[in-house]
């Protein structure tokens, strides 16, 4: 896929999510039901980077994303995305241990969910959204799109870090402050670690159950 493929997906999942964010910051005054809020935010949230990948399919590739971006599952998968998620939680161990020995602030992507100043609905939403939308689009979005976009350009080992890192940035937040530092620093680990394998695999089913 070529650059451009990769460099809309992430803008359209920046845009997208912030977007999300805050239509549903504004919804929450109105006391809907939890469903309505999760629909809200999956849709404005996650609904452009779907069409994205699909256009990008469309566009660049054959017209099927589970050959152009490596949307495919297999039985297997039921037993290497635990290996898969295995991989990602050691890498972030590993990081982490050189992130806590460097004394780089760091602070963690849930920090403060319990004080947000905002509806029950808002923050049902958000976590609903996150656990069942995000791996689905986060893994089409970075480990289909941008991967294989970065490979029209780089070397593997340079794409796969450089997605990694992409990934990672993705999860700043000005509100933590220097604590961003040695978060990203982590879960650019996992981007990487979740990179390799879905270039080994060459789809992205054991990074989704991972």
């Amino acid at each position: 896929l070529p650059v451009a493929a990769g460099a809309g997906a992430l803008v359209i999942l920046l845009v997208s999510l912030v977007g999300g964010r805050l239509l549903l910051s504004w919804l929450a005054r109105y006391d809907w039901p939890i469903l309505a809020y999760v629909v809200v935010l999956t849709v404005i949230g996650y609904g452009p980077s779907v069409w994205w990948c699909r256009a990008t399919s469309q566009r660049w590739g054959t017209g099927s994303m589970a050959t152009d971006i490596g949307l495919r599952f297999r039985w297997s998968d039921a037993g290497w995305g635990p290996l898969v998620w295995m991989g990602g939680v050691a890498t972030q161990l590993a990081c982490a241990a050189i992130v806590l020995g460097l004394d780089v602030p760091i602070s963690n992507n849930t920090d403060g969910i319990g004080e947000v100043d905002a509806s029950r609905g808002y923050v049902i939403a958000v976590l609903v959204s996150a656990v069942v939308a995000a791996p689905f689009v986060e893994e089409m979005v970075f480990r289909g799109v941008v991967l294989r976009s970065l490979l029209s350009r780089l070397g593997p080992a340079l794409t796969i870090a450089v997605q990694g890192v992409l990934f990672g940035a993705a999860h700043l937040d000005p509100e933590r402050g220097s604590g961003n530092v040695g978060l990203v620093l982590v879960l650019s680990g996992v981007g990487v670690a979740f990179g390799t394998a879905a270039f080994l695999f060459r789809r992205i089913g054991p990074t989704i159950v991972a």
